[in-house]
């Protein structure tokens, strides 16, 4: 296997630490050729110098000039400003694959150039599927290029479905730990600290994801990603409460049987069977070791306490721009709960009052979709007030 030249979009975050634990772990399978961030430099210039990066994207234009004064990057760095310079980074010619690390729709342009541009794409950004998934895979399929999914549940059902004819898949059933509030009565959720939130039971992941994962809206994101990825629609597609975290997703067939995949809950697994696919190799971290007990738990989520999960799964029943409001709007509405303005509940009550506001329209553009996003981030904003 010639080793493969990658870009590093999100390279300072959780997703990203991991993916350089990979790269290092396999020097002889992976490059890595370029990195990015958002406005965190100092990581990105350790980065630069511990794998000899000579490509650099910073988002911020404050954080680059300081990256490009302070003198810790190699003389010959070639700096990438703003958006541009990640879609410059995610077509650099000898580029083979580019990952995208980047939390949020931020890097939405950059992934589309890359397909664009013929490189297969790593994914973990879910919201770039929920918001334009129409666009991305339609530029996919028109490149013929591959969308290789880094997230754990899309993964395991991406390995699920090797080798496998998609019409005989009658489910795809994607797991949930439940997040810290699984058991939470009714009551005890309108107590909900951001303390609290942002403690997940099994997973090391960032704020936003981590919030994501206790109202269960990234569940709701992640239903609609595997709508995209997989060409399934809303009835063929389940969720499952699963708090061991082992069981990462599973497919049914039309004959009954389900493939299962398991490993423990550590993202490295899934980042590094997208980044060196179709080959395998070492983990860096330990499998589950079945020579010890080991319990396995399964039970319906319930609507009823986590509605981000019922918004989501109404927005891709309704299709249209309705993916994307619910992700805009709930990109507000954390952020808003995080800066202490609206209280837990209150992230679901925004969600569903953007989307009672924005018509499900068919875009025809990707004009249309970021029209749509602008519009539902400005109603969030002002049903956040509201709350106050």
């Amino acid at each position: 296997m010639t080793a493969k030249n990658l870009v590093l979009l999100g390279a300072t975050g959780s997703i990203g630490e991991n993916a350089l634990r990979i790269v290092q772990a396999h020097p002889d399978r992976l490059k890595l050729l370029a990195i990015a961030g958002k406005r965190r430099w100092k990581p990105l210039a350790k980065i630069a110098k511990d794998f000899a990066v000579k490509h650099v994207g910073i988002f911020d234009d404050d954080a680059l000039a300081e990256a490009r004064a302070s003198g810790e990057f190699a003389a010959d760095t070639v700096f990438y400003a703003g958006l541009e310079g990640l879609e410059e980074l995610a077509c650099l010619p000898e580029a083979d694959m580019v990952a995208d690390a980047v939390v949020g729709t931020l890097s939405l342009k950059p992934a589309l150039a890359a397909l664009n541009c013929g490189k297969d794409l790593a994914l973990a950004s879910k919201e770039i599927l929920v918001m334009a998934g129409k666009f991305v895979t339609a530029k996919a399929r028109e490149k013929n290029v591959r969308i290789l999914p880094m997230d754990s549940e899309h993964n395991a059902i991406f390995q699920c479905l090797h080798g496998e004819k998609m019409e005989h898949v009658e489910k795809l059933i994607l797991t949930a730990s439940g997040g810290p509030f699984r058991d939470y009565t009714a009551a005890q959720m309108e107590t909900v600290t951001l303390e609290a939130a942002l403690k997940h039971p099994n997973w090391d992941m960032g704020p936003k994801v981590t919030i994501d994962s206790s109202t269960m809206a990234n569940k709701g994101l992640e239903v609609i990603e595997a709508h995209w990825l997989f060409g399934k629609g809303r009835e063929a597609i389940d969720v499952v409460v699963h708090p061991q975290s082992i069981v990462h997703s599973m497919v049914r067939y039309v004959d009954g049987s389900v493939l299962a995949h398991l490993s423990p809950p550590i993202m490295t697994f899934a980042i590094q069977h997208a980044l060196l696919y179709p080959e395998r190799a070492a983990g860096v971290d330990a499998p589950c070791d079945f020579t010890q007990a080991l319990q396995l738990d399964f039970r319906p989520p319930d609507y009823g306490r986590f509605p981000c999960l019922r918004l989501a799964m109404e927005a891709m029943a309704a299709e249209g721009v309705a993916p994307a409001v619910f992700n805009a709007s709930n990109e507000v509405a954390v952020d808003a709960f995080v800066a202490g303005k609206i209280g837990y509940c209150d992230i679901a009550k925004t969600i569903e009052a953007t989307l009672e506001a924005i018509p499900a329209q068919d875009p025809d553009s990707l004009d249309d979709i970021i029209a749509a996003d602008t519009e539902a981030r400005r109603l969030a904003a002002e049903q956040c007030q509201l709350m106050v």
